[in-house]
């Protein structure tokens, strides 16, 4: 039987559909990848081989040499052969002094420098046949569990995310318990690179990157600035019946500012770095959150609390440096707008005010059809609180708050220790796309901390002063991470109310353009978004190129439309909608949006 087996002895039965043994089981896979390499590569030496949402992946030096795609195989088939001879996975603990000079004797710098940094009578090795490793596990219990392996890609990884030190190869890879869990995975694979929003959003003319304006940072196109001008709107509405009311902050503030609300010292050294003024000693940052920002903004002026819940909103773009290795697209950039707000309410109200917040995200996702979702409870870790701002009995109120109003709505849970925000605890809506990948999507965090920091206060009905908490919530995340991940839920074909273009009008030549664009008229003052496409291409070459760009109804007209007052109607996907008058096709648009919109 499969099972977990613990540094202290203790076993767990393996259980693949749980989110811990998955996270185990690829940690297992990077060991056993190691010890392929090892076997392959002689002197090889290894960094960090962690889990990953999708897989494992460890950093290695390979001494100069340059892996190629053959290379991976090679390695697979090495992998599988030792996974056959049923190795376990053996912890022993050991003192910092051997730990040390096991790897000064191997001449790995790399795990000498991890083991200096710990703490005597806490470090284990895991020994799975004839390879050790720096690990703290667990493991599971022998590699005979991992059936099929598949290495994807290969990188390149400052060690320790540190520009200045060595370049490490990364090799990420996937592996399953079983060989179906593989070929499902990979045919997912394919689906995805036909859904790859880079891809899409260069069909659709949506953005695009410019090395010479900078690397990670979008540049949105007419359509593209249009859809997200939809998101914003359909999200200001919503705001608008909840009582949020607009702000809007600099791109920049004083380095002061974030040393206050401690994002400096989080990720300072990771951020872009400081302006320096004309003025000697000024300093200011590009933001990296909005949050201080509207901090002050409460602070502008006294609060009693009948003020309050106070609900700030702010479509606010944020900066930071992600590694050059790290950026993908529009779901790993250095400029993105998220679609904050700050909530300052009383105690008494807190919760009240979460549960409204959830409301909000639950309309948003059933609105887009995102109806497969965990909600993910994120929780400092207990063992390592040196890393958060706050006290216990904060961090205590804070997350029972969101416990309890996840268990309120009857949200399906996880607990995951560690993932918590540096000054509070957080929901986070770990959304499943439609071709079953999680994306993390939306998020709510209680915050006793920065008001703490920020020395906000309100005059209570005592009429003394207290603090209050604030809910950071962003039911979109970033703009740009939430329209990557709609276009490949949706591969491309959005809703009828967001798409930047509902309907494109062909003449069947330029004899008919004149009706084209008469029935382009009618439809737009039908507040329909329709266009023209009276390029002198063939009729099949327009057609093609609009169904590329996923516009959802193409219609037709030619002698017979124009003598009749109708309309030929083609849906997105080659679906033949037949003819019909102008005005009745009109209706049927706009019946579609409110259809959507009022699910």
């Amino acid at each position: 039987m499969a099972y977990i087996k613990y540094p202290d002895g203790t076993n767990k039965p393996f259980n693949w559909e749980e989110e811990e043994s998955k996270k185990v089981f690829w940690h297992s896979s990077s060991h056993l990848m190691a010890q392929a390499l090892e076997a392959l590569y002689p002197g090889v030496k290894f960094g960090i081989g962690p889990a990953v949402e999708n897989g494992f992946y460890y950093d290695v030096d390979l001494g100069g040499r340059t892996l190629t795609e053959a290379d991976l195989v090679t390695i697979e088939k090495k992998m599988m052969e030792f996974a056959k001879t049923k190795e376990t996975f053996e912890c022993q603990m050991v003192s910092k002094e051997e730990a040390l000079k096991t790897f000064k004797a191997k001449g790995d710098e790399y795990k000498v420098e991890l083991i200096e940094e710990l703490e005597d009578g806490k470090i284990s090795f895991y020994t799975n046949g004839g390879y050790t490793d720096l690990c703290r596990g667990p493991h599971i219990s022998d590699t005979s569990i991992i059936k099929a392996v598949k290495l994807t890609a290969i990188a390149g990884a400052y060690w320790r995310g540190d520009e200045n030190r060595q370049q490490l190869t990364r090799i990420y890879g996937i592996s399953f318990p079983k060989a179906s869990l593989m070929e499902e995975y990979l045919a997912m694979i394919e689906e995805a690179k036909k859904r790859d929003h880079r891809l899409i959003g260069k069909q659709m003319e949506l953005f695009t990157f410019s090395q010479r304006v900078g690397a990670g940072l979008p540049l949105w196109l007419p359509k593209g600035a249009d859809l997200r001008s939809r998101l914003e709107e359909f999200l200001k509405k919503i705001q608008k019946s909840y009582g949020y009311l607009p702000v809007i902050t600099p791109h920049i503030g004083n380095k002061d500012l974030y040393v206050t609300s401690g994002h400096y010292a989080k990720y300072g050294k990771d951020s872009f770095q400081p302006i320096h003024t004309p003025q000697e000693g000024e300093e200011y940052l590009l933001k990296p959150m909005n949050c201080p920002h509207h901090c002050e903004i409460y602070r502008s002026k006294p609060r009693s609390y009948k003020d309050l819940p106070l609900r700030f909103a702010e479509f606010g773009t944020v900066y930071r440096y992600e590694q050059s290795g790290e950026l993908h697209g529009l779901t790993r950039v250095r400029s993105f707008t998220q679609d904050d707000a700050h909530l300052f309410c009383r105690p008494d109200q807190l919760k009240d005010e979460f549960l409204k917040v959830i409301d909000i995200i639950l309309y948003v996702f059933k609105t887009l059809e995102f109806t497969q979702f965990t909600a993910q409870i994120s929780l400092r870790d207990p063992n390592h609180k040196e890393k958060y701002i706050g006290t216990d009995e904060n961090w205590a109120k804070a997350e029972q708050a969101i416990i309890d109003a996840a268990a309120e709505k009857g949200l399906p849970t996880v607990v995951e220790y560690g993932e918590a925000a540096f000054y509070g605890p957080k929901l986070d809506f770990m959304v499943k796309d439609a071709i079953g990948r999680k994306w993390q999507l939306g998020t709510i965090q209680v915050d006793y901390n920065l008001p703490e920091r920020f020395e906000l206060e309100y005059t209570g009905a005592d009429d003394k002063p207290h603090r209050p908490v604030m809910i950071h919530r962003a039911p979109f995340g970033s703009l740009e991470r939430f329209v990557a991940v709609l276009l490949e839920h949706t591969a491309g074909k959005l809703p009828l109310w967001l798409t930047p273009e509902q309907v494109v009008v062909i003449p069947v030549s330029d004899k008919f353009e004149d009706y084209a664009k008469k029935v382009g008229d009618l439809l737009n003052n039908a507040e329909i978004r329709a266009s023209i496409d009276s390029r002198n291409e063939t009729m099949g070459k327009r057609i093609r190129d609009n169904e590329l760009q996923r516009i959802p109804f193409i219609v037709i007209v030619g002698e017979k439309e124009e003598n009749d007052g109708t309309v030929s109607v083609r849906r997105q996907g080659g679906i033949n909608l037949g003819t019909m008058p102008v005005a009745d096709f009109a209706e049927l648009v706009k019946n579609e949006v409110k259809q959507q919109l009022n699910r």
